[in-house]
């Protein structure tokens, strides 16, 4: 540890320690980011109301001496829990796949070579690469560092970076705080400057986990969606205790009969609680998350998922986004000629560009992890490797950085004869005409031909030259006497895929913005190939700054091309857009991004090239990068809100039949219908259906030729509510009659009521498929992709089978055996109950 620290010579941990110390030492997280366990998911199921009043009814028939009835309730409590509880597990489990993508990464060296990894990965020895903009995974001693600048603030309240200094063997661990310490902190953020790092502490025992130590839990705050559900579902209870509570006195006042009386007002208000939504909500949201990520975009706040359905415009990064990130040079200019290099493919370089690629080298990394410098690389080993231009004995002596006030760098190289030092620049067309001290004519001419490849959309790069003698070097570039040499035009190729996502943005009512740093003419040359609206059309970032905030509002209206704009420049452009009730999605992948991702509705951060920082202001982070996967995201989501609103449609529509069938009797003194038993099974059909079947509901075929929903568009709105009431009491009305048609036709109580509960739970099955589509259709022709529906049909069928002709199970449910003109009867008269309504609906629809 002592010995000097070789940077070019680490190995890093092998796997095989990095996984045996994971297990010694556990996960790199705090107390606060415990899950929901075994034992607090039983409890979360067992206080379910519709199993408490399961549990009361099956005390009840105990009370009544009535065993079988009692066991059998207890049954199917034991039923209903294990489905609830494996949904809610499965949602769990979506939720802790989310918890690990979510977490921060973390650039280590394993077996000599660079990961990524999650950041709860990271153990005690891990050796840390840290860049500009990276959360610090865990405490840690630096052994490299160049120009190293970490903010503090969250341990110690000091706003202002403090600088960071190599570790000398000897200093002790300190408390953060402090300049030119060598230790950085789990949770510090890297401002500037880079430096490696190796492990010293994780977990618990970092300076944050010593913070983290008095959390035992984190408390988000419940989304509008959740809070609409909640209330619903209080006001329904609220009512069907009421209801209860009147059944229950009715029936003993009238009946003399209380313990029956007591049944029956359970009956009602396990007809009424809609205790599915709560489950429905959780599962919709944590399997919608868990498919955005199959789909590489992952959810950061559930929140998102409401509204991607209402985004109105997407503001997009150009390079990586809609374009590969991934240069090929295109295009080369020296001593007044122009050379397109992939028109001429294989054929050789002509002489006059051969120095231009040569010093383009010469100013770039040996192994270079900078696409535009692997491309320079591999153009000079395809064009001139077996030429006097390749040097590969000179000695890098010097680097000279990129700065914010020159952006150029420069490669100092000792010549094989070491009688002068040679210099190679490349950068900036602007700042290298700066360099070499062009002024007037000649500099206006060379800015012409930088703005003719721009146009082409090209990256353009300067090239220049210098020569120096003397041993001692000066401090910096400008003290150089620069020749220039040429232009190198890089093309930065279009994602396949982009032009027909963009399209698909337009058909659905959505506006796609680009905002980029580029020149203006690259930005339109990418905009034409994509199919951008205007594309001749453009702000700069010079002429944003001279703005003010009604000016660019107004502007904004028409333009959607932002070029040279800085990440600063990113939270006006979102701000203008808000002011005009825009609903806004951002991208971003820099630590001065994180205001405008977080101002956005939707703050998209880039997973591949993104920092810590953008991905935790973000709400959402696409872990390709890809302008695609953005709308892939936006059609999820509206799918999953779509499915959603299908799914409380169908559980407001199937609980009027149940709940009026349960209160209908009683008040006309007639027999009872629905026993707990009864509504039990029926449970067993509706828990599932709401939150597999409609959750797993391909999206309708217009989904992405409509407009955005509306962000104040509320869940239960009066037209959906009504729609579902009507439909419900269509069903309610159909069985009514066939239950009063059974008793005036002279059949007995359990007839009577074997023929209504098998006309309901047809009914209840056409329920379902007719609220699976939108589309107009009365109902759908193809349920091949939705095998959840089958599983779900076919179950009911067999369950309803088994109980009607399996002597035991018939005499518990207090049924008799039905005939074949019978079940033609309920059969017709169930899918009838909701098609004709269904039928109706469409035609008042068109």
């Amino acid at each position: 540890m002592e010995k000097a620290f070789d940077p070019e010579s680490i190995t890093g941990l092998s796997e095989e320690d990095a996984a045996r110390k994971l297990r010694e030492e556990g996960y790199n997280e705090l107390p606060s980011q415990k899950k929901q366990g075994f034992i607090a998911l039983l409890l979360n199921v067992l206080l379910e109301p519709m199993l408490l009043l399961l549990l009361g009814s099956g005390l009840i028939y105990l009370l009544l001496g009535e065993v079988k009835d009692a066991l059998m309730l207890l049954l199917f409590v034991f039923v209903v829990f294990g489905i609830t509880f494996y949904q809610e597990r499965k949602a769990e489990r979506a939720l802790e796949a989310l918890r690990n993508l979510s977490s921060p990464r973390a650039l280590v060296i394993r077996n000599g070579k660079q990961m990524r990894i999650s950041g709860r990965e990271v153990v005690n020895g891990d050796i840390l690469v840290l860049r500009e903009g990276d959360r610090v995974p865990a405490d840690s001693v630096l052994h490299f560092c160049t120009n190293l600048m970490v903010d503090e603030s969250m341990l110690t309240g000091e706003s202002i970076a403090v600088r960071k200094s190599e570790w000398d063997g000897k200093t002790q661990r300190m408390q953060p705080g402090g300049e030119d310490l060598p230790f950085v902190y789990s949770g510090t953020l890297v401002i500037q400057g880079h430096g490696i790092a190796e492990v010293t502490a994780t977990g618990i025992n970092t300076e944050m986990g010593k913070i983290g130590r008095a959390l035992q839990a984190i408390n988000q705050e419940d989304t509008l969606l959740k809070k609409e559900t909640r209330l619903v579902v209080r006001n329904f209870a609220i009512g069907g205790m009421m209801l209860c509570i009147f059944v229950v006195i009715i029936y003993g006042l009238t009946r003399g009969d209380w313990l029956n009386g007591f049944l029956a007002g359970l009956s009602l208000s396990m007809a009424l609680i809609p205790e599915e939504f709560s489950v429905v909500l959780l599962i919709f949201l944590s399997l919608g998350a868990w498919r955005m990520s199959k789909r590489q975009v992952l959810t950061r706040r559930m929140p998102a998922i409401e509204t991607l359905g209402s985004a109105t415009v997407l503001c997009v990064d150009k390079t990586g986004t809609l374009t590969m990130n991934r240069m090929i040079l295109s295009s080369m200019y020296s001593q007044g000629e122009y050379y397109d290099t992939v028109k001429n493919g294989d054929k050789p370089l002509p002489e006059m560009f051969h120095e231009l690629l040569e010093f383009g080298y010469l100013a770039s990394q040996k192994d270079p992890f900078d696409p535009v410098e692997k491309e320079i690389k591999k153009g000079t080993e395809q064009f001139l490797s077996h030429t006097e231009h390749v040097h590969k004995n000179w000695k890098l002596v010097r680097e000279y950085p990129l700065s914010k006030n020159l952006l150029a760098l420069s490669n100092v190289w000792e010549s094989y004869d070491r009688r002068k030092h040679v210099i190679a620049a490349k950068g900036a067309p602007e700042a290298i005409a700066d360099l070499c001290h062009m002024q007037g004519v000649k500099k206006k001419e060379l800015l012409s031909h930088v703005q003719r490849m721009a146009d082409s959309g090209l990256r353009v790069l300067g090239v220049a030259k210098s020569s120096f003698r003397k041993d001692e070097l000066p401090e910096i570039q400008h003290e150089f006497e620069f020749e220039f040499i040429g232009l190198l035009g890089f093309v930065d190729p279009v994602r396949p895929g982009v032009r027909e996502a963009v399209a698909e943005c337009y058909s659905a009512g959505i506006r796609v913005i680009m905002v980029t740093g580029d020149y203006p003419g690259t930005a339109r040359h990418i905009a034409r190939e994509i199919g951008l609206k205007d594309p001749d059309k453009y702000i700069t970032g010079a002429e944003l700054a001279g703005m003010d905030g009604r000016e660019l509002a107004e502007k904004i209206k028409t333009t959607n091309i932002f070029a040279r704009v800085v990440p600063e420049q990113k939270l006006s452009i979102v701000n203008a857009l808000k002011s005009n009730d825009e609903v806004v999605a951002m991208t971003g992948d820099g630590v001065n991004d994180a205001p405008a991702l977080k101002s956005a509705h939707i703050g998209i951060a880039m997973g591949e090239r993104g920092t810590d920082v953008a991905r935790e202001s973000s709400a959402i982070v696409l872990l390709d990068d890809n302008f695609s996967s953005i709308v892939s995201a936006v059609r999820l989501g509206r799918r999953i809100f779509d499915n959603l609103k299908k799914a409380v449609s169908y559980i407001f529509s199937v609980h009027v039949p149940i709940a009026g069938m349960a209160l209908f009797p009683i008040l006309l003194k007639l027999p009872q219908v629905l026993l707990p038993a009864h509504i039990a099974f029926l449970e067993l059909i509706i828990d599932p259906a709401c939150s597999t079947v409609f959750e797993a509901e391909p999206e309708e075929k217009n989904i992405m030729k409509r407009q955005p929903r509306n962000l104040k568009e509320r869940l239960f709105g009066k037209k959906s509510l009504m729609s579902s009431l009507f439909q419900g009491i269509s069903v309610l009305a159909v069985i009514i009659i066939v239950f009063l048609m059974a008793l005036y036709m002279g059949k007995g109580e359990l007839e009577a009521r074997t023929l209504t509960f098998t006309t309901l739970v047809i009914a209840n099955l056409t329920l379902i498929v007719a609220n699976l589509s939108w589309s107009g259709d009365v109902i759908k022709t193809n349920y091949s992709e939705n095998r959840a529906l089958w599983l779900v049909i076919g179950g009911a069928l067999m369950l309803l089978i088994l109980v009607l002709y399996v002597p035991a199970l018939r005499d518990l449910f207090h049924f008799s055996a039905l005939h074949l003109e019978d079940l033609l009867i309920v059969f017709a008269a169930g899918i009838l109950s909701v098609v004709w309504f269904k039928l109706l609906n469409v035609r008042l629809e068109k």
